[in-house]
């Protein structure tokens, strides 16, 4: 088996990486869920698996779908700690919006060391979420515990102190944040539609209707 270190793995081969990662975790991601995840054809998709295959990035069973191995796992974690302080880096010293790190981080994080990686996260006090509340693992791997039920399944008459937002879509993120909805804000369900799934809420003393796929986006911790 070829001997790949981290200063050869491609950009492409990073995005894959962190796609598995986002869709799965550690569990099996299946091949359409990750051409979902990436815009690209199932038949691509197909094709890098093998690669990452044989580079020990990924274990793959077929009808099964792709899991990372130790080896990709550290790798897809060494990149999304990148990406995420990166992104904090931008709103808190270069004054970026929220809505618009994402893509620029993306085009970053491929190039920086990590040894830049390390003295942006002295630089900024060692946080452990970013601006969009999505945890920021370690530089051993570890990810910080972060609070993560969905809004859409909380009862009527509980309280959600909302941790993290599940999107980096730039429009979703801009409806948010007029409704006030950000990490570090409570709100409390007021009503459940039966049909269609909207989800009445008061945040900051403020009402507002989300509709069940957007209320699927917004996580944290709830109490009655």
């Amino acid at each position: 088996m070829p001997n790949y270190d981290s200063s050869n793995i491609s950009t492409s081969v990073g995005d894959y990486l962190k796609a598995i990662w986002t869709v799965a975790g550690t569990e099996q991601a299946a091949n359409n869920a990750l051409a979902e995840q990436l815009g690209i054809s199932a038949a691509s998709v197909s094709g890098m698996v093998n690669k990452l295959q044989d580079m020990g990035m990924v274990e793959y069973e077929r009808y099964q779908g792709v899991r990372l191995t130790k080896k990709g796992q550290r790798e897809a974690m060494r990149l999304i700690r990148r990406h995420r302080l990166l992104e904090t880096f931008l709103i808190e010293y270069l004054d970026y919006n929220w809505d618009e790190v994402h893509a620029e981080a993306e085009a970053i994080e491929h190039v920086i060391s990590d040894r830049l990686t390390e003295r942006l996260a002295k630089l900024l006090g060692y946080p452990s979420h970013d601006p969009h509340g999505d945890p920021i693992p370690e530089a051993d791997g570890s990810m910080p515990d972060t609070p993560n039920t969905p809004l859409a399944e909380l009862a009527v008459g509980e309280t959600l102190a909302i941790s993290r937002l599940m999107t980096q879509d730039a429009d979703v993120l801009n409806h948010l944040a007029k409704l006030g909805i950000q990490p570090g804000q409570e709100l409390r369900v007021l009503e459940r539609e039966p049909l269609g799934g909207l989800v009445h809420i008061i945040i900051a003393k403020e009402k507002a209707v989300l509709s069940k796929e957007l209320a699927l986006l917004v996580r944290g911790k709830v109490s009655r």
